[in-house]
């Protein structure tokens, strides 16, 4: 099914595992291009990679915490 949503862009937090990871997995399908955060560096450049090398988009991992305004700030300045 095509959501018209090729070539957009995304930010999905906590997408290192669970729904986020799920949620950010399903855009990626669809075409759309990502930016994606969690806590966890490591985790997080891990699942980017992972999830660029299946569906070709461009996947930017953000490890922050976004309840600060500083990690807004970091989440926000990694947006294209």
């Amino acid at each position: 099914m095509d959501l018209g949503l090729k070539g957009k862009q995304a930010i999905v937090c906590a997408s290192s595992r669970g729904l986020g990871r799920a949620c950010a997995q399903a855009l990626a399908e669809a075409g759309v291009n990502l930016v994606i955060n969690g806590l966890n560096a490591e985790r997080l450049t891990q699942v980017a990679e992972e999830i660029a090398t299946a569906t070709g988009v461009t996947v930017t991992p953000v490890a922050c915490d976004v309840s600060t305004a500083e990690g807004q700030s970091k989440l926000l300045a990694a947006c294209p």
